[in-house]
C-alpha cells in the first residue's frame, strides 16, 4: 500500500498524525520541509509515492501553498490536505484555488483528520483553478468552526457562477460574504453592485434594478442604467430579498429564468450576464407558505444556500474581532489604537449581541471615542453591559446548550479512592473561570493557549479517573469513554506515568 506523506515542521503534529494513521494500518512517511517532499517525489519509486499528502501551510522555506502549486504541476491527481493554525479566509480560498482536496484548521480532531485522509484516498481532485484577483475587500475574521465552514464554502464556490442565497441574522456580515464570493470568483474583474431591496420605496425599486428610458414616467428626464446593467459581467448582490415586493419578484424571476430584461418603458430586451447573490434574514420557506414570496423564485435563488452564524454562535471569535475593530476605528479617527483589559473582554463575551458583528463594530467605535484611557476597562463599557457578566448563569445564556453545568445539577465531587469522602465542593463557576483564564492568556499574547489549557484539563480528567479506579487504566478509560490505547498514549504524552 502506498504511504501517506506528512510534512510539518512541528514534531508533535507529525507524531500524532503518524501514530493515528499507523493505528489504522496506513503506512506513513514524514518530512519537516517542502524541499524534502519535492526531493522525495523525484527519487521515490512509483510504489512508494504518496497516495495522500498532508501539509502544513506555514513552514521554513517554501510554504504549504507553494508546495501545493509545485505538486499540482507534476502530480495533479495527488490529493493534498492543507493544515494551518492561521484559519483565515484567504488561506482557505487559496488552498482550494490551488487544488487542495481539503483545508484542515488546527487544532483538529484526530478522528476527523483520519476520516479526511480515507476520503482523499478514494477520490481525486483535478480541478484547474485561477488565481484570485479583483479589488481588495474587508477581511472576514473567524477561528470558530462555524466560520471555518463558511470559509470552506467560499473556497469551493470560487470557480463557480452559480446563484447563492446567504441567510443569517441582521448584522452578521452577509454582504462581506457576498463580496468575498465575488472577489474569489471568475467574475472578480467585473463590478460588484449591491442593493438593499428593503431600503428603496416600491415605486422606485423597479427603476433601480432594471433602469428606465427617458420619459417613461414623470421625472424620467434621461435614460438611466439599472443595477443589473451596472453589474454586467460581474455580481449583483440583492440584500434583504425576502422583503422584495411581490410583483417585482415576478420580474426578477424572469431575468433569472430567461437571462434578459427590459428597462422601465423600454421595448428592447437587454441580455443579462450577471451572477446573482441574494441575502435575507427572513425565513423564506415560511414566507412562501404565507403567500408572501414566490415559490418558483425561491427555488431559483436557493441553488446554493450559505448560512452565516450569529455572533452568539461564535463568541470565541470575539477577542480577535474586538482587536480588529478597535484598530480599524483608531485608523479612521487618526488616533492610537486602544487596548482592552481581560475583565472588560470577559464582560463583553457575556453579552447577547442582538445586532451581531455590526453591533460589536459600533461598540468598538464608541469605545475608541468615549473610553478615557488607552486601556479599556469594565467601567468604560457602554451602559448595556452594566451587570451583564456578574454571574455565569446570566452571561452564558447565549452559550450552546449543555456547555455549562447548571446550578441545579451541580454536585459535590466524590472520590471512591477515599472511601466516598468529599474531596472538595464542586465549583459551579468552573467553566466561567476557565473562560476568564483563557481571555487573560489571550490578552497577554501567550502562545499555544489551546494546547496548554487542553493538556491541563486532560491531565486532571485522567488523574481523577485513575484515582477513582485505583490506578486501573482500562477501567479508567471505560469511565472516561475513551479507548485503552488513547489513555495509555495520553499518560505518556502528559508525563503522568513519571
Amino acid at each position: 500500500m502506498k504511504p501517506i506523506w506528512i510534512v510539518d515542521d512541528d514534531h508533535s503534529i507529525r507524531f500524532v498524525l503518524e501514530r493515528a494513521l499507523q493505528r489504522e494500518g496506513l503506512p506513513t512517511r514524514t518530512f519537516t520541509h517542502a524541499s524534502e517532499v519535492l526531493a522525495g517525489l523525484r527519487s521515490a519509486p512509483a510504489d512508494e509515492l504518496p497516495q495522500v499528502l498532508i501539509s502544513d501551510i506555514r513552514m521554513p522555506g517554501d510554504s504549504g501553498l507553494q508546495l501545493l502549486a509545485r505538486i499540482k504541476e507534476q502530480h495533479a491527481d495527488l490529493p493534498v490536505i492543507i493544515m494551518t493554525a492561521y484559519s483565515d479566509l484567504d488561506s482557505a480560498v487559496a488552498a482550494f484555488q490551488g487544488g487542495a482536496f481539503e483545508y484542515l484548521a488546527k487544532p483538529f480532531d484526530v478522528n476527523q483528520a483520519i476520516d479526511l485522509v480515507k476520503r482523499a484516498m478514494q477520490e481525486r481532485s483535478t480541478e484547474s483553478v485561477a488565481s484570485p484577483s479583483g479589488e481588495a475587500v474587508p477581511e472576514i475574521l473567524g477561528q470558530a468552526p462555524v466560520m471555518q465552514e463558511v470559509f470552506r464554502a467560499i473556497g469551493r464556490l470560487s470557480q463557480s457562477h452559480v446563484t447563492v442565497l446567504i441567510t443569517g441574522e441582521s448584522g452578521s456580515g452577509k454582504e462581506l460574504v457576498a463580496r468575498a464570493l465575488h472577489k474569489h470568483s471568475p467574475r472578480a474583474r467585473g463590478e460588484f453592485v449591491a442593493i438593499n431591496t428593503a431600503a428603496i420605496p416600491k415605486d422606485l425599486l423597479e427603476s433601480e434594478l432594471f433602469g428606465h428610458e427617458r420619459g417613461s414616467f414623470t421625472g424620467a428626464q434621461a435614460m438611466r442604467r439599472g443595477r443589473f446593467e451596472q453589474a454586467e459581467g460581474g455580481t449583483l448582490f440583492l440584500d434583504e430579498i425576502g422583503d422584495m415586493p411581490f410583483d417585482l419578484q415576478t420580474r426578477l424571476l424572469r431575468v433569472l429564468s430567461d437571462g434578459q430584461y427590459y428597462r422601465v418603458g423600454g421595448h428592447q430586451a437587454i441580455r443579462a450576464d450577471v451572477r446573482v447573490i441574494a441575502a435575507t434574514h427572513q425565513d423564506l420557506e415560511a414566507r412562501v407558505k404565507a403567500g408572501q414570496f414566490r415559490e418558483d423564485l425561491f427555488h431559483r435563488l436557493n441553488v446554493i444556500r450559505l448560512r452565516l452564524p450569529s455572533l452568539r454562535e461564535r463568541l470565541e471569535d470575539l477577542p480577535v474581532l474586538v482587536q480588529h475593530f478597535l484598530a480599524q476605528s483608531a485608523k479612521q479617527l487618526g488616533v492610537d489604537s486602544k487596548r482592552i483589559s481581560a475583565a472588560a473582554l470577559a464582560r463583553m463575551q457575556g453579552f447577547n449581541y442582538p445586532g451581531n458583528v455590526r453591533q460589536l463594530e459600533n461598540i468598538c467605535h464608541w469605545l475608541t471615542v468615549m473610553a478615557p484611557a488607552q486601556v479599556i476597562d469594565v467601567p468604560d463599557l457602554p451602559p448595556e453591559f452594566s451587570g451583564n457578566a456578574a454571574k455565569p448563569s446570566e452571561a452564558m445564556q447565549a452559550a450552546p446548550e449543555g456547555a455549562v453545568a447548571s446550578e441545579q445539577t451541580a454536585q459535590p465531587a466524590m472520590s471512591p479512592a477515599a472511601g466516598g469522602q468529599v474531596l472538595h465542593t464542586y465549583d459551579q463557576d468552573w467553566a466561567w473561570r476557565a473562560q476568564q483564564d483563557a481571555v487573560t492568556r489571550l490578552a497577554r499574547g501567550e502562545p499555544n493557549v489551546w494546547a496548554q489549557m487542553t493538556e491541563t484539563l486532560e491531565s486532571q480528567l485522567i488523574l481523577a479517573a485513575l484515582a477513582a479506579c485505583h490506578g486501573r487504566r482500562v477501567e479508567a478509560a471505560q469511565k472516561l469513554g475513551i479507548g485503552r490505547n488513547t489513555i495509555t498514549r495520553k499518560i505518556q504524552e502528559l508525563g503522568l506515568d513519571a
